[in-house]
């Protein structure tokens, strides 16, 4: 009979652990080449603003970027400035010192920050970013095994890293499929375009708009961004 029970007991760890396994991976859901078109027709097939654009400019690109530092740096660049911006000052950094690290940014003076286009808050942003890396403070080599909520924690412990940018980081990064930032002017103001809101929405009237496009938001963000570059004729430097 003992036996018999710890052979029961042994099932029923296995069950558990499988089940939370089942569980846990629900709650990472990710997109890729192999799906992204597919997530694009769905959302089509559920809003016709969406299907409209992808009937008139074609499919969004699958916007990605490595995971890691350098891709936060350039991220906190491209906070409150146009993308173009943005770019100049990542560019800037990259012929100064090549691949962007955080020992390299830490062996930076703030006048070599400078030189490469970081306003003051952005010197400091980088600078905490680089010795929260070196101090493992963000363990982002774990974020591909962590849900949305638990990298987002992380990200915004870290002084210049906000919401804006943890979803950013998650969308282009992670390629979390579910993120709508209503902190990005560029989607809020296609958003209002193409539903022909009010300006003065509010940010819960908008989520609820983008309610039924859940669990694929990411995706529904990229047609809306695809829409604004489009007929703003905007180039897009990589």
């Amino acid at each position: 009979m003992k036996l018999l029970h710890k052979k029961t007991d042994f099932l029923s760890g296995c069950v558990k652990r499988f089940m939370s396994a089942v569980i846990f991976s629900a709650m990472i859901r990710t997109f890729s080449a192999e799906n992204f078109k597919r997530y694009c027709n769905l959302l089509s097939k559920r809003d016709e603003h969406l299907r409209e654009i992808i009937r008139e400019y074609g499919y969004p690109p699958m916007w990605t970027r490595k995971q890691g530092f350098e891709t936060l740096i350039l991220t906190i660049l491209e906070q409150q400035v146009s993308l173009a911006a943005a770019f100049a000052a990542y560019k800037k950094l990259k012929e100064r010192i090549g691949t962007v690290t955080p020992a390299k940014i830490l062996a930076m003076s703030n006048e070599e920050l400078r030189e490469c286009y970081f306003t003051r808050q952005k010197q400091v942003y980088a600078k905490e970013l680089a010795t929260a890396f070196i101090s493992r403070q963000l363990q982002w080599k774990k974020f591909t095994a962590m849900p949305d909520e638990d990298v987002r924690a992380q990200l915004i412990s870290v002084k210049g890293i906000g919401h804006w940018t943890a979803d950013v980081y998650l969308m282009h990064a992670l390629q979390r499929t579910d993120l709508f930032p209503l902190g990005d002017i560029a989607l809020v103001n296609s958003l209002k375009e193409r539903k022909q809101l009010p300006a003065h929405i509010s940010k819960e009237e908008m989520l609820q708009i983008a309610e039924p496009w859940k669990p694929y938001r990411t995706i529904a963000a990229m047609i809306l961004w695809h829409a604004y570059i489009k007929k703003r004729n905007i180039k897009i430097e990589q």
